[in-house]
């Protein structure tokens, strides 16, 4: 192996250090140019995603899509000329059960610090990009999210007095997601709340940055809209059950509970205390956001999940038209399964760094970075759709979807106004 020395001796002729540059631009491992004739160059993709825990039914799924589209492509870019490898990260842990803070950091360090990386797909939950993304925003690492809503981490007076600007230390937007924000998402759950009949709403969440923005966003909807707020808190996501807690709620007869959240913050428990405790299905509603809308809800809150009411930020897979029905079919006939929510997610985000690759052909982050953040008038499987100076999708259509015979149906697309 030829190493790539940083200075050179005096005595080396013009011609050795012109070989050794040569060799240097050549070798894969390094920064260089793919351009010459019958070399390639080799990058790498990572995603960070909790790959442990009751996420992984959904997570997996993004995955499978991300390997869609480098199977389409047999791992390649520009013409051949680039070879890409797929890492897949975990950032949850047994103990957490879920992502974990520590995990996604050492993720994202671990990412910078191998020069092959050029992209880094993820993550799944808003908390989890609030850390890595200034890790990779001093780097020039672009980060494609198929899932995170929290507007804090994009949008200006959106989330907290010094976002989004803390997240972005050299100045550059590196971060972009191809799912719509909570800004929608959350005015869209209220205002079907209201076309479900609904007049009163207990609002629940569990203190995490995604769930909690989403359940404030959803109470300022609800007001507009006339609904009464009974009350709003979050809950201890640890607690062993929630019956003193429901009890509470179940005196002040509310249409409905909202909880902003994460299946993994012990939603099932809270499903089942809320039935448990007389507040039947035909009486009291729940609803929650795309952070629920996965198996894993159905699993944990059993035959109590009847009835449950989830939104989402985009639409599930079979109701995509055009190439996202291509996809859909593709995806099934692969891997004999129906995905869930996020993996026709998981699939563009891939498909727009892929399409950044093929646009820079060689390895270099910064170019690469720019030409993500640049996506105009892509043409995806999940419409025609551009990002914008924020990294955000122009893409806003949502969905409706709810727990019938003991799975997920859609039921309506939706509108935030």
């Amino acid at each position: 192996m030829i190493k790539c020395f940083s200075s050179i001796s005096l005595a080396v002729t013009s011609l050795a250090v012109s070989l050794i540059i040569g060799a240097c631009q050549n070798n894969p491992g390094s920064t260089g140019n793919a351009g010459g004739t019958g070399t390639s160059e080799r990058v790498k993709i990572v995603s960070s995603l909790p790959m442990t825990g009751s996420s992984l039914g959904q997570t997996q799924t993004v995955v499978n899509g991300i390997k869609q589209v480098l199977d389409e492509n047999q791992s390649t870019a520009c013409d051949g000329k680039v070879k890409i490898d797929y890492e897949v990260m975990d950032d949850a842990t047994a103990a957490a059960g879920k992502w974990d803070p520590a995990q996604e950091t050492a993720n994202a360090n671990q990412a910078v610090a191998d020069n092959a990386v050029v992209a880094y797909i993820g993550t799944f939950n808003s908390g989890a990009a609030k850390l890595s993304i200034p890790i990779l925003n001093q780097a020039d690492l672009v980060m494609v999210s198929p899932a995170n809503t929290y507007p804090g981490l994009t949008k200006p007076g959106a989330g907290e007095g010094n976002e989004p600007n803390i997240y972005y230390p050299n100045g550059k937007r590196n971060y972009a997601r191809v799912v719509p924000t909570d800004i929608l998402q959350g005015s869209a759950g209220a205002n079907w709340a209201k076309a479900l009949g609904v007049k009163k709403v207990y609002i629940l969440d569990d203190q995490e940055l995604y769930g909690k923005g989403i359940a404030d966003i959803f109470e300022k909807t609800a007001k507009e809209n006339g609904l009464q707020v009974l009350g709003h808190e979050g809950i201890d996501a640890k607690a062993s059950d929630y019956r003193a807690l429901m009890t509470k709620i179940r005196a002040l007869k509310p249409d409905l509970i909202y909880f902003g959240g994460i299946t993994q913050n012990n939603l099932g428990q809270l499903i089942k205390d809320a039935r448990n405790v007389g507040m039947k299905a035909d009486q009291v509603k729940i609803m929650g956001p795309d952070g629920t809308f996965e198996q894993a809800l159905i699993d944990a809150a059993g035959q109590d999940a009847e009835g449950y009411y989830a939104t989402f930020g985009g639409v599930p897979g079979e109701e995509l038209t055009g190439k996202g029905k291509t996809w859909y079919e593709n995806y099934k006939k692969k891997y004999n399964a129906e995905p869930e929510a996020y993996a026709a997610y998981g699939y563009e985000s891939a498909s727009v760094v892929m399409n950044a690759i093929n646009k820079v052909c060689k390895n270099d982050r910064a170019a690469i970075r720019d030409a993500v953040m640049g996506t105009k008038n892509f043409q995806g499987v999940l419409g025609t759709w551009s990002f914008d100076a924020n990294g955000d999708t122009s893409l806003s259509t949502l969905s409706g979807n709810a727990v019938k015979n003991g799975k997920f149906e859609f039921v309506t697309k939706l509108e935030a106004k």
